[in-house]
């Protein structure tokens, strides 16, 4: 679905996923053929905009839910979902406050919930549809099977493009043992970094939206991200001045701010995280060391800077002696050995991979 998601929706979704009583409730009154529009929060400007109906203060139940969505007017709950507070609220919010709903419910609804700030759940009974607004979004909620295929249809993407991003890894780690990288291989696995990140998103609110039915697609999700290439150790590697954690979010923040057509083109890619030579694909570049270092799992992070500082470069850290390395705090003779065992394996399957 291409509605854009917020963090406030996605916390509403979770809170009328499959197994909660929320749900319950709201699929009771569908089936009763009746309709009902819910607050799921409360506080002055609720107050202000609403009139009539009865303070209850009972705890929230999908039966108690549906029993009152028999009367006229509004429920109101605590943003929790846990308690129900009113019922039979005659609602009426600024009605210059502009909606682009037809029916007088889905008005209201929508009204509320952008004067309010509180999610607001509209069930239409003749439409047969149970509709979110939350932060300026409507949302139909879909029916547990559609969410299911979404999401398989998903999952089977995502195994896809981590098969493609495992393959980019691979050949830029060939590249940078050979010293050949150029600003095409760095931004290609960026660019694959990002699709993996969306994809995998995709899967992550599908889980939230199936709630109890998505055990089995959140197992699915976790074994195929599981050791997933890091897009920041990417990013220490080439761009031209090492990033501090801010420029490193601010790196990240901008690849996944383009749109999909920005996204294909490499040299906007390029452009966007700052790589050198202002998007020419074919300038050489060379890597400083931290992402092959971050494969060490031994390794401590702090350890890991202290080398790439002391040698500037991953070519002249693989060409270092176990002394060289010893001379760096931090680093013993055990350390020093396990280092030089690992980058020698990293370069033999690399290359080993590249001309098989």
């Amino acid at each position: 679905m291409a509605t854009a998601r917020t963090h406030l929706l996605t916390k509403t979704l979770a809170l009328l996923a499959p197994g909660t009583e929320l749900r319950e409730g709201l699929e009771r009154i569908l089936q009763g053929g009746t309709g009902a529009l819910v607050v799921l929060g409360t506080d002055r400007m609720v107050e202000a905009i609403g009139t009539g109906g009865f303070d209850i203060g009972i705890e929230f139940t999908g039966t108690r839910l549906r029993e009152l969505a028999k009367m006229d007017g509004a429920i109101v709950c605590d943003r929790d979902v846990t308690r129900i507070l009113r019922a039979g609220v005659h609602l009426m919010p600024d009605p210059a406050i502009r909606t682009e709903e037809s029916g007088t419910r889905h008005r209201t609804a929508e009204r509320v919930a952008k004067q309010t700030g509180f999610p607001v759940v509209s069930v239409s009974a003749s439409m047969g549809i149970i509709t979110i607004y939350a932060d300026g979004v409507r949302y139909p909620l879909e029916d547990s099977q559609a969410i299911m295929f979404r999401a398989n249809q998903a999952l089977q993407t995502l195994e896809r493009y981590t098969h493609r991003l495992d393959q980019e890894f691979a050949n830029l780690a060939s590249l940078e043992i050979e010293s050949d990288v150029t600003v095409r291989s760095v931004a290609a696995a960026l660019q694959r970094l990002e699709l993996v990140r969306r994809i995998t998103a995709e899967v992550d609110q599908a889980v939230v939206e199936l709630g109890t039915e998505g055990r089995m697609v959140q197992m699915q999700l976790e074994e195929l991200v599981l050791g997933q290439p890091d897009a920041d150790a990417l990013l220490l590697d080439y761009l031209p001045v090492p990033p501090d954690a801010a420029a490193l979010a601010q790196a990240r923040e901008a690849v996944a701010g383009l749109d999909p057509a920005e996204l294909a083109d490499l040299a906007v890619v390029a452009r966007t995280v700052g790589l050198p030579g202002a998007g020419d694909l074919d300038v050489p570049v060379a890597p400083r060391g931290h992402r092959l270092l971050a494969g060490i799992k031994s390794l401590p992070r702090a350890v890991a800077d202290r080398l790439v500082e002391r040698f500037d470069g991953l070519q002249a850290l693989m060409a270092a002696n176990l002394e060289d390395l010893r001379a760096v705090d931090g680093v013993g003779e055990q350390r020093a050995r396990s280092i030089r065992e690992s980058l020698a394996r990293t370069a033999e399957s690399s290359l080993l991979e590249r001309f098989m």
